[in-house]
């Protein structure tokens, strides 16, 4: 039985060297044969868009390279890929932005980001644009196209902004989140600023606990707005709703403060 054993195991062993020597490594894949006759920003394996709207994406990507002089690829895969191909088809450089959208992964999109990009938006700014469109939930609410086309639109702003740490916009989770964090602030706030000792409202006590209510307020609930979006709205809705929850808390505290200092005061 002993003998048995290590002979699989030497047979497995062996198999996965061999398996490992002959197979070609997926990132030096190479297929000229999926690549179109013609010159084009778009190629479509996967069949994630209809014609209409390849042919939509090709003329509104070759336009803005002529505008901007930014190359910005698209390539939608399956099961077949043309792999280092695309690379001459294309003539990649610093200045080229490849999006690849592959629905086998976890994730619809990736991106292959030239350095010249690296120097108007960070990596963490890629990585959050690939996480919120190219999540299942977006691409199953949305669409593919749909997340290939606010990807690129996206990342035109930014070009045409000189640059973004943040991806622009506030998704609804991202609304919610801010108002949410601006309550809280406003309840700690509100608690921390009710009288003690007779007088309007307790600014030491409000000052020295400031770090915990100026993080969700400051931090969350505003300067995730203002760096993202320029709209007024989102903005002054946090702000009202600091104010409002800050307001009730120091109502309700110092109601409460007085009720306890007049049950425990002598008679």
């Amino acid at each position: 039985m002993k003998v048995k054993k290590l002979v699989i195991s030497f047979l497995s062993i062996t198999c996965l060297i061999i398996s490992l020597v002959f197979s070609s490594p997926a990132n030096a894949y190479d297929n000229p044969d999926l690549l179109p006759s013609h010159p084009t920003p778009v190629i479509d394996l996967a069949k994630s868009l209809t014609n209409a709207q390849r042919l939509k994406l090709e003329a509104e990507l070759t336009e803005y390279e002529k505008d901007s002089g930014w190359k910005i690829r698209v390539l939608t895969q399956y099961e077949n890929t043309p792999g280092l191909a695309i690379k001459n088809f294309w003539d990649i450089d610093e200045r080229t932005l490849l999006l690849i959208a592959d629905p086998r992964g976890g994730n619809l999109i990736n991106f292959n980001v030239g350095d010249a990009y690296f120097a108007l938006m960070p990596r963490t700014f890629w990585v959050e644009l690939q996480n919120r469109f190219g999540n299942q939930f977006f691409v199953n609410d949305f669409g593919e196209e749909r997340a290939i086309v606010d990807s690129i639109k996206s990342i035109e702003q930014c070009l045409d902004r000189g640059g973004c740490q943040k991806v622009p916009g506030l998704t609804k989770e991202q609304l919610l989140w801010t108002l949410a964090a601006s309550i809280l602030g406003g309840l700690i706030a509100g608690i921390a600023s009710s009288p003690r000792n007779g007088e309007f409202i307790a600014w030491k006590w409000l000052l020295l606990v400031s770090p915990i209510w100026i993080i969700p307020f400051g931090v969350i609930g505003i300067a995730q707005v203002v760096t993202r979006t320029t709209e007024i709205v989102p903005l002054m809705r946090n702000v009202v709703a600091f104010l409002s929850s800050a307001i009730a808390a120091n109502i309700f505290a110092r109601n409460t403060l007085e009720r306890n200092i007049d049950a425990n005061s002598p008679k």
